[in-house]
């Protein structure tokens, strides 16, 4: 995989990167396997804008990945490898023996024309889910359940990889990608591997434009605000936000604010939190 830069024929070009390598571009996805994706702009179903900077970009179709991986003992060969514009890894198209296609989270390199299969049976190579009991220690996975047969949860986005660290009766430690450890049952599964599109974090945009084609509005500061839109707003010329910490839009701490409650019920499965020092 490989990072292009562009000649800086206009400011927008001058340090606009692109990702080329695993994905096939112009591979057109499977029919049966799209569904529709309406557009929200943000909007909850009351019409109501829960998520702000949001709208617009280019029409998008939902590709049905198969998270669960319980097709047991029946290899699939990789068709190829396609950008799917819902997420930010890439997708790999699965053509099985018995004649089913899904599709799957793509691992970094795997390429078109590799088997990969599923099941307590399957070897430990990138792209094959085991369950964690099956998975030596030290192996590097993704697509981690939470809950056995709900279908992988943790660590799915493009370059992301956990690591099965130790086992310890019916549980194993996972470190996860923030660097916290915990504790998942053994019978849930993961997929071997780290996450395709590994350069994903050093793209740059280059210009407002592309983050439009995203979807993503502008975000304006809030000291850039009038005090009737914004707590930080009002003040003359550059004025400080006047308050101990930074809040958001409807006086909420933020910008680093934990708001973790204590003694959550989920706190007992943390071995390791990500923020100790």
């Amino acid at each position: 995989m490989a990072i292009k830069h562009f000649k800086p024929t206009s400011a927008g070009r001058r340090h606009m990167t692109t990702i080329y390598g695993e994905a096939n571009r112009q591979a057109r996805p499977l029919r049966r396997l799209l569904r529709a994706l309406p557009a929200s702009a943000g909007r909850n179903q009351s019409g109501r804008i829960t998520v702000r900077h949001r709208a617009g970009g280019h029409k998008r179709r939902y590709r049905r990945i198969d998270f669960v991986r319980r097709k047991d003992g029946v290899p699939a060969r990789v068709a190829q490898i396609e950008y799917d514009p819902n997420r930010t890894a890439y997708v790999a198209l699965l053509h099985y023996a018995d004649g089913e296609k899904r599709y799957i989270l793509a691992p970094a390199g795997l390429r078109p024309g590799d088997m990969v299969e599923s099941g307590p049976e399957a070897d430990i190579r990138p792209g094959n889910a085991l369950p964690l009991s099956h998975i030596p220690l030290g192996a590097i996975i993704h697509n981690v359940e939470l809950y056995p047969g709900r279908g992988g949860q943790l660590a799915r986005a493009a370059g992301a990889e956990a690591q099965l660290v130790a086992k310890e009766g019916d549980w194993g430690h996972v470190r996860l990608p923030s660097g916290e450890v915990h504790l998942i049952r053994l019978d849930c599964r993961a997929t071997v591997g780290q996450v395709s599109n590994v350069d994903h974090e050093n793209r740059k945009l280059g210009k407002a434009g592309r983050g439009r084609w995203l979807g993503r509005r502008p975000a304006v500061r809030g000291s850039a605000m009038n005090p009737v839109d914004h707590p930080h707003g009002g003040g003359e010329g550059k004025a400080p936000i006047g308050r101990p910490s930074p809040v958001s839009p409807w006086g909420k701490p933020t910008l680093g604010k934990r708001t973790r409650k204590k003694n959550h019920p989920t706190d007992r499965y943390i071995v390791r939190r990500r923020y100790e020092k």
